[in-house]
């Protein structure tokens, strides 16, 4: 059964408007509440949010519909999604809700619920409690749901989990890193975190105001933390979105390294130190092939998901492999955490930094080929595969590649958006298949 208020992250819109309303975030607690308490016989559940000036109402909502149904509610204030998927693994929580729209800007914000393995909900489950949500919505929400107040104990609970995560022989005392934390969750975690390394932190993004969070900054906005890397001297750069559930880097010279280098580095580590089982990564369908040939190259194989990190998860634990991520700095080392975790992430890195002396050595050989997003707004989302024009564009574009060439087609799960994706050699080839495709999907359903 498709969903129709859960994406590929939770629950997303504009606070105040259908599914963000009072009315259908009380019930989203009331609904989770209820759940909880049939499967596990208690409901206690930690509740985190961004920066985002509508979390607080938001959160309070959820806790007023959590506790009407008999859950008991911790408030971890401002925090990092995967701060609250490893606190609620670790402290015997039922469940986590994140008040979150990620890398989104401030207007946007969302609901992630994580189970109590630390793991977002399987779709069967979120189908429960979408049916459940939709029964009990049109009860009015209370008017004044009274605002949390924060545990920031919870924020000391998940450094101490973080501190232990260095790679064996590990020493970051004195290394120069620039942070750019986005203005969201990770601007007071992520520079105490790394202070208390040892590191030389300079701090960027760390003032937000409510509105503030991804303006300009974090990792969809490198030029400015490119520049300041180059500027201070830094070994290392690093950029977080509005929840720090992902991470990009930027070397000495000002080269950014996404996902896909992250990837590489840490492949070649762990299998250096025996540790890669099945000498095996787990990307999505939005990797650079690149990665994947460099990856052959050194007997490492690369098994691709749909988009999206619980799809990588999925396969990881099916598979058993520990390391798997996305382009997008999403990045999962299974034997840390089951979450996509930034400034895990980022202690990785600055972990083989500190080994190694610099990143453009961790991520040498990897070759990025040609490759172009684009994303067009559409007035639906029909099966791909039902549109005439579409695959006939497709089918031209795959015959004219062959093996030289990738291309993915897919809906965006939180936005109305349809996404293109052309790899190839060349870059004439990326721009003129890429256009072709959009072209198709505007004259089809385009908005």
């Amino acid at each position: 059964m498709a969903k129709e208020l859960f994406g590929t992250d939770g629950i997303r819109g504009i606070p105040g408007t259908v599914p963000l309303d009072d009315s259908t975030l009380y019930a989203t607690g009331r609904s989770l509440g209820h759940y909880l308490k049939r499967e596990h016989g208690s409901a206690h559940v930690l509740v985190g949010t961004d920066t985002r000036e509508s979390g607080p109402h938001i959160a309070s909502l959820l806790a007023a519909g959590l506790r009407q149904a008999g859950a008991s509610v911790a408030f971890a204030g401002v925090i990092t999604t995967p701060g609250v998927a490893c606190l609620v693994r670790q402290n015997g929580f039922q469940a986590g809700v994140v008040i979150s729209a990620s890398h989104n800007p401030f207007q946007d914000n969302g609901v992630k619920l994580f189970s109590h393995a630390g793991m977002k909900f399987p779709d069967a489950v979120e189908e429960q409690l979408e049916a459940d949500i939709f029964t009990h919505r049109g009860e009015p929400a209370p008017e004044n749901p009274g605002r949390l107040t924060a545990d920031e104990s919870w924020d000391a609970r998940y450094l101490e989990f973080l501190r232990k995560k260095l790679f064996p022989g590990a020493n970051l005392r004195g290394l120069r890193m620039v942070l750019d934390c986005a203005n969201g969750a990770a601007h007071k975690l992520g520079p105490e975190l790394f202070r208390s390394l040892g590191a030389d932190v300079v701090a960027m993004s760390v003032s937000p105001d409510g509105r503030n969070i991804n303006a300009n900054c974090g990792s969809l906005y490198l030029e400015g933390l490119r520049k300041r890397v180059v500027s201070e001297k830094a070994r290392l750069g690093v950029a977080f979105d509005g929840d720090a559930d992902r991470a990009l880097f930027v070397c000495e010279t000002g080269k950014v390294v996404n996902g896909d280098g992250v990837l590489l580095a840490a492949a070649r580590f762990l299998k250096s130190q025996d540790q890669l089982k099945g000498h095996r990564v787990v990307a999505t369908s939005m990797s650079n092939l690149g990665l994947e040939r460099i990856l052959a190259q050194e007997k490492i194989s690369l098994v691709r998901t749909a988009v999206g990190d619980r799809y990588v998860l999925e396969e990881m634990l099916r598979s058993g492999n520990v390391l798997g991520g996305e382009q997008s700095g999403h990045i999962i080392f299974l034997n840390d955490s089951p979450a996509g975790d930034g400034l895990l992430t980022a202690v990785k890195m600055a972990s083989l930094v500190s080994l190694h002396g610099n990143i453009a050595s961790l991520v040498e050989g990897l070759r990025d080929y040609p490759q172009q997003i684009v994303n067009v707004k559409v007035r639906s989302k029909p099966p791909l595969d039902s549109l005439p024009e579409v695959s006939r564009a497709l089918a031209e574009a795959q015959s004219a590649l062959g093996e030289n060439g990738r291309i993915v087609l897919r809906y965006s799960g939180t936005e109305q958006l349809a996404r293109v994706m052309v790899e190839a050699e060349q870059e004439a080839d990326v721009q003129r298949f890429s256009q072709s495709l959009a072209n198709a999907l505007r004259s089809s359903i385009g908005a």
